[in-house]
């Protein structure tokens, strides 16, 4: 990593740091739980960014590993607080609320579903792999839409969050900070993981598939790998999800949140694993700011797009850095 890349990366980490103090200090205490969103949507940024910027695969069904991850917590809690079984068969599966049960839960449900799409999905390129990962999406949220125990197409409300030993998640001084935790071991594990030989495979199948193959690479298991590991995350990011907003819906899975997670990648800057984090924020801040000013705040969020495409092509954090290259 350069060292800019390095101060802007520990610079911001301290700064988010700060918030929760600088949020209570000026009596602003909703900003702890909008930053904690930031936060959140920030890891499912950096899962997609693995797929998008790294590995070439540009998958509109990222969503559905959010969804996924966010049913989980609230499928256990719904069978907890009705005191009934999940299933009886083979083995009997209680609900649960407890965080350490739920939350890893969710990453490796995500992880599975992500393997069964990605290996039938990297069969295809191109547009007929964009199409295929948006369908997969669709179909998982049609299917949770019909599932009326679960709410259907209202959702589900969870009326508390995961219980952790020695946190309060209701607090939301507590939950920020773990959201935050959880976001720097991910992208140091990321940061790991694309600097490693694994990374240099998945970059160079995105370059030139060929050649690997021809040096006796196994290409398409390093990709549905990279895609396990993506899909592992965007669960991660659900689970949190649902917690901060006590709340589930197949709305999750819509590819308009798929939407919205590849253009926070792309405001930040593809193949920077920063880029997403600061993509994050820039987006849901002016969506914050903008929603309070119009209904139509899409309509101002438009010219800032094609701005920041046109004239940051490498987005906002490789502008800040005078970042030319892919990778950190």
């Amino acid at each position: 990593m350069r060292l800019s890349n390095r101060f802007i990366a520990i610079a911001g980490s301290g700064a988010l740091a700060l918030v929760p103090l600088a949020a209570t200090a000026l009596g602003q205490e909703y900003y702890i739980s909008f930053f904690s969103r930031i936060l959140v949507y920030a890891i499912a940024a950096v899962s997609l960014d693995l797929l998008l910027g790294y590995a070439g695969m540009v998958s509109l069904g990222h969503a559905a590993y959010v969804g996924v991850g966010a049913y989980v917590v609230g499928i256990f809690f719904y069978h907890s607080s009705m005191a009934e079984p999940l299933f009886t068969w083979p083995f009997v599966c209680n609900g649960s609320e407890n965080g350490l049960v739920v939350l890893p839960l969710a990453v490796i449900v995500s992880a599975l579903f992500a393997v069964v799409f990605g290996a039938l999905s990297l069969r295809t390129k191109g547009m007929h792999f964009i199409m295929i990962t948006l369908a997969f999406a669709q179909m998982l949220y049609y299917f949770f839409v019909s599932l009326d125990t679960y709410g259907g197409g209202d959702g589900l409300s969870l009326y508390s969050r995961s219980a952790l030993p020695g946190l309060d998640l209701g607090e939301d001084v507590q939950f920020y900070y773990l959201c935050l935790g959880l976001l720097v071991l991910f992208l140091l594990f990321c940061f790991r993981l694309v600097n490693s030989r694994f990374g240099l495979v998945i970059r160079g199948g995105c370059d030139n598939e060929r050649r690997l193959k021809a040096l006796g690479v196994n290409v398409f298991a390093y990709r549905l790998v990279c895609f396990m590991i993506a899909g592992a995350g965007a669960g991660l990011a659900g689970a949190l999800m649902a917690n901060q907003t006590e709340y589930v819906s197949p709305g999750l899975m819509h590819w308009t949140l798929s939407g919205e997670l590849m253009v926070m990648v792309l405001i930040g800057g593809m193949g920077t694993l920063f880029g997403p984090v600061v993509g994050a924020a820039v987006f849901l801040s002016l969506e914050e700011i903008l929603a309070m000013a119009t209904a139509h705040w899409m309509v101002y969020m438009g010219p800032f797009l094609v701005l920041v495409v046109v004239f940051a092509r490498n987005g906002i954090f490789g502008l800040i850095t005078s970042k030319r290259g892919s990778n950190d």
